[in-house]
């Protein structure tokens, strides 16, 4: 079994099936998210952080299979899902999503160990991202990982070297730098790629494909594009997967190889505002269906599979990060509540300029139910250690526990956890009114008994 050949019950169906169990065209009621009713995942905040302390990030298992059933029950059948460790490797959700059958998208050498820990088959493991060294392309290869997406001519030398020492033929997907759009006669693309980081350019494509063809110890199978990250509009979506597919085709057909993968990215959105609408799956999954159906049709593409590498759509509603008010003051006429967690734990709205939506979680019993704009700053001795400014929330008095949401995709993986020598918060699964511990807070000094003065 391959990345693009499964076997029963695994297939997920040929190139010529059409859905005929879309639901109707229209978005879901409300948000699928940790936090409801006052709860995390069914459990009172007050309870997780007299168990745990504070802060802490806590996952709900049940809304990323939600999620992961969501996205599943719009795709066509010739979609594959493997899921983006970069979003959270947390051994205990990577592994929660192989126990759902879903694949990996890794980047590195240690990503890989996470995967194949986790039980992720290895199979439907695809080992993307620049600067895989050696080492890594070599222990990808022992692994028998599914597909190793390539980012130049010279990594696809390399890993040609490799294979050939391992007297392996190995899949390969060549990268293109940016957003593609296919023309009668030659691939251009759209965008600057990542200011040249990633992937390569119409004319080092082709000479790659050219390569790999040839070579006995690769097998070409495709195109891998990155098109956005965090897109909310379907239609965005599906004409990306359009516009590579038609690239990917031009390329197969120009170098000699049978299509048989188009690895499109991620990109599912999440909404991180409170007026932001939830990605329209209906509508994603009607377009991509009338996309299938066109390519069943065509010789050149009937055999080919999507694969899509979702992160934040599974599981960025399933978490939160939770923190305790220490402080509360005022400074020239602005509230501000200090909290003892902060940007070294989550530094994804400092990073990218986005506020999450934050809630009060604290009972408000005999306390006044006025609503205030305040500051939600952390313990750090920077000016940037702010999580959200004028978050009208329900007062907040020392004690109260304030949640950050959305966080479970690029929160503590994302995070700066050694600045300042504070402890590094635990990580904590719920799921069906079980909660366990995935990840134990680190004391500082764990890791100045790490280190050594040899006095030099």
């Amino acid at each position: 079994m391959s990345l693009v050949r499964r076997p029963p019950p695994q297939r997920m169906g040929g190139a010529t099936a059409e859905r005929t169990d879309l639901p109707r065209r229209g978005r879901p009621p409300a948000r699928n998210e940790i936090l409801r009713q006052g709860l995390l995942g069914g459990h009172r905040p007050e309870d997780l952080a007299d168990k745990f302390g504070t802060p802490f990030y806590v996952y709900d298992l049940d809304v990323v299979s939600h999620q992961v059933a969501a996205l599943r029950a719009v795709l066509p059948p010739i979609a594959r899902l493997a899921f983006a460790l970069k979003a959270n490797p947390a051994l205990g959700v990577v592994g929660h999503l192989a126990r759902l059958g879903l694949g990996a998208d890794i980047a590195s050498g240690g990503e890989l160990d996470t995967a194949l820990r986790a039980g992720i088959v290895p199979e439907r493991i695809v080992f993307t991202g620049p600067g895989k060294r050696d080492e890594e392309l070599r222990r990808a290869v022992d692994a028998r990982v599914g597909v190793i997406t390539v980012e130049s001519m010279g990594e696809l030398r390399r890993l040609e070297r490799v294979a050939a020492a391992a007297g392996r033929c190995v899949p390969v997907l060549l990268r293109a730098a940016a957003a593609p759009e296919a023309g009668r006669e030659r691939i251009q693309l759209i965008g600057d790629g990542g200011a040249g980081k990633f992937g390569m350019d119409p004319v080092a494509l082709a000479s790659s494909a050219r390569f790999a063809a040839r070579s006995p110890h690769l097998e070409p199978l495709g195109l891998h594009v990155f098109g956005a990250s965090n897109v909310l509009e379907a239609s965005a979506l599906v004409t990306h997967v359009r516009a590579t597919m038609a690239a990917a085709r031009l390329l197969a057909r120009e170098s000699g190889f049978p299509l048989r993968l188009i690895d499109v990215g991620g990109g599912l959105g999440i909404p991180y505002e409170v007026h932001e609408e939830s990605l329209d799956l209906i509508g994603l999954g009607h377009g991509l269906a009338a996309l299938a159906r066109e390519w069943a049709a065509d010789p050149l593409t009937a055999d080919a599979e999507i694969l899509f590498e979702p992160g934040r759509f599974l599981v960025g509603p399933a978490g939160a990060y939770v923190s305790r008010v220490l402080d509360r003051k005022t400074v020239g006429g602005r509230e501000i509540a200090i909290l003892d967690g902060g940007i070294h734990h989550l530094l994804r709205p400092a990073l990218v300029g986005q506020e999450h939506r934050v809630r009060r979680l604290t009972a408000s019993a005999d306390r006044s139910t006025r609503f205030t704009p305040i500051t939600l700053a952390g313990p750090l001795c920077t000016g940037s250690d702010v999580l959200a400014t004028d978050a009208v929330l329900q007062d907040l008095e020392p004690g109260d526990l304030v949640a950050v949401l959305d966080v479970g995709a690029y929160g503590f993986t994302e995070s700066m956890p050694f600045f300042l020598s504070h402890p590094i918060p635990p990580e904590i699964a719920v799921r069906d009114g079980r909660v366990a511990l995935l990840r134990p807070r680190l004391e500082p000094a764990t890791w100045l008994g790490w280190q050594s003065d040899p006095g030099l």
